[in-house]
């Protein structure tokens, strides 16, 4: 077996610890900074590297770490996995898909991949189409979001390792689910990462919220371009994932002319051309800018869809009220910023930014570009979690309103994204937990986060502490509650809405420039039509006549309704919504 690694900053030898004996490398005479050795090696042998005498360290590439970060790393013969269906999850990548945001460690007690995929038959019944697992790679101690992972090659150990994730896309695929793997490129660490013993991987040349940005244009960038580059691809071939998500993609500092990000998409594209399927790229941005779904021949990235934040944010405001931090620019009119966004995707698209203090975003081309290039929703990990004590919507809106949440997301033209336990109306929070085993970095988590809060007039004591095991058994879903009311009724009303997108062409056409919307501030309803599907959602907590159109049929509803009357005049219940077709 060929062992390698990149070690430039190794100055006179570098040895291959296997199964516990030194081996000498050798530099490798055609690529700069590479040492190789040549060993008799099988699938779960354990090795690590040692440069200039010093410590043995896991291989920056290493598929598994049995002992977490900080230990050595192990033999994976990928090829030995028998799999029993084939790569692929539903054709024509994500044209028609729901897309359902996962955590391992919370979407069940377990909180392992195997206990995971004993849920997918959930998801199937749902009717989603794929399931976006949260970040997999190792991270300290057993729990955690995922996003202070180090060896993006490899799967955390206490979700099950790298057998567990085959099986996990095994079991999805063969119930006609694709999956989604989020990644994280901007930051790794900082606890366990050994990357910058072995070579230039972070540059002073730009900084981040996270220190020292990855190197992506600063001397030796061709090579950690490169190793990013074959971790996101060896997800996609080694574990036949069907897309990424790429993790807060405007951290991403590079100042070179070909962008990682243009060339990443043409690496996914080739690779999908190369095995008949489309997997593709949905990056987290905050930026408000459409050339990063834009074609690469027209100057775009060219990567396949981005998370839209803006949707999100006027419905929040719209269904709660609240004005803080980013949310204050929407819900100055919450219903006409949601009303924006359904016809032309973002809020910001040149607009004054209050929050950033500065004119933000760029319009959207509605002719030319394709609304499934948006995923929509009215949770996330993020937009939950990030909360002082993760309190989902369920906490604070009525069942009708939740109602009206999900009419919204599922009848939009964007592809709409769910999180996890959103589906039932889950009353279990989702809260910030971390298991780091460095005291002082932990000390430095609790602390930051109550102080993060207290600027918001939160007292100390009402943040969790994310140290807390309780903290993190608080956010796993309470699957019993899927049988009670209204969580039931609820679970019900997504499957319909669900059903109903699948059913009816008008709601995946992704036609942006055919979308209609009316509302009434005062009154808080907003109407919605694409092609001959007409909805209605009314926030307020008194019955409204909403003009709609005369006569129609109704496809669904949360309360009782009766077509709109020779008026074209719809009386729509209180924190209640119906979708309707003209036919």
């Amino acid at each position: 077996m060929l062992f390698q690694v990149w070690a430039p900053q190794a100055e006179e030898r570098v040895e291959l610890h296997l199964e516990g004996a030194p081996r000498p490398m050798e530099r490798d005479p055609e690529r700069d900074g590479w040492w190789t050795a040549e060993a008799e090696a099988g699938h779960g042998d354990r090795y690590g590297y040692a440069l200039d005498g010093g410590p043995v360290l896991p291989d920056p590439r290493s598929a598994r770490q049995p002992d977490g970060p900080d230990g050595l790393s192990a033999v994976v013969e990928h090829s030995a996995y028998d799999w029993r269906h084939p790569a692929g999850g539903p054709a024509g990548g994500l044209r028609g898909a729901v897309v359902y945001e996962l955590h391992v460690g919370t979407y069940t007690a377990e909180g392992t991949l195997d206990a995971a995929a004993g849920r997918l038959d959930h998801l199937a019944a749902l009717g989603v189409t794929h399931v976006e697992l949260m970040p997999l790679c190792p991270f300290p101690g057993r729990h955690g979001w995922g996003y202070e992972g180090v060896s993006l090659w490899a799967v955390h150990e206490p979700y099950g390792g790298p057998e567990a994730l085959k099986r996990f896309v095994d079991t999805a695929h063969g119930l006609g689910l694709g999956v989604v793997l989020d990644v994280v490129h901007n930051h790794l660490g900082p606890s366990g990462n050994y990357l910058p013993v072995f070579g230039p991987y972070f540059t002073e040349t730009h900084h981040t919220p996270w220190g020292s940005a990855v190197n992506l244009d600063a001397p030796g960038s061709d090579e950690v371009r490169a190793y990013l580059l074959g971790s996101a691809l060896a997800w996609l071939r080694e574990y036949r994932i069907d897309g990424l998500r790429l993790d807060a993609v405007h951290a991403l500092a590079d100042d070179r002319a070909l962008t990682f990000l243009e060339e990443l998409a043409a690496a996914v594209d080739a690779l999908g051309a190369e095995q008949g399927r489309e997997p593709f790229l949905i990056a987290e941005s905050d930026l408000c800018d459409p050339r990063t779904t834009a074609p690469r021949a027209e100057g775009g990235l060219g990567l396949h869809a981005q998370w839209n934040d803006d949707f999100h944010h006027a419905l929040h405001t719209a269904l709660t009220g609240e004005s803080q931090g980013y949310y204050g620019d929407f819900a100055r009119a919450p219903l006409a910023g949601l009303a924006k966004t359904l016809g032309h995707v973002f809020f910001h698209d040149g607009t004054y930014s209050t929050f950033r203090g500065r004119v933000h975003g760029r319009p959207v081309d509605r002719v030319r570009t394709s609304a499934h290039r948006f995923l929509g929703y009215a949770q996330t990990h993020d937009q939950v979690g990030n909360r002082a004590t993760g309190d989902r919507l369920s906490a604070t809106c009525s069942p009708g309103l939740l109602a009206c949440a999900a009419a919204l997301v599922l009848t939009s033209p964007f592809t709409p994204m769910l999180f996890m336990g959103e589906e039932w109306g889950a009353s279990t929070p989702w809260q910030f937990f971390t298991d780091h085993t460095d005291p002082e970095l932990a000390e430095a988590v609790r602390t930051g986060r109550r102080r993060e809060f207290a600027e918001h007039g939160w007292a100390a004591e009402d943040v969790p502490d994310p140290q807390d095991p309780a903290t993190r058994d608080r956010s796993c879903l309470d699957w019993a509650e899927r049988e009670r009311d209204p969580h039931a009724r609820l679970l019900a009303w997504y499957r319909e809405l669900i059903a109903l997108r699948a059913d009816q062409p008008d709601l995946t056409d992704p036609d942006l420039a055919s979308v209609r919307t009316a509302y009434d501030e005062d009154a808080r309803w907003l109407a919605l039509r694409r092609g001959d599907i007409r909805v209605a959602v009314n926030l307020a907590k008194e019955p409204v006549r909403i003009p709609l159109g005369e006569g129609g049929r109704v496809l669904a509803a949360w309360e009782p309704v009766e077509p709109p009357d020779a008026d074209g005049l719809l009386t729509l219940p209180a924190q209640s919504c119906v979708v309707l077709t003209d036919e």
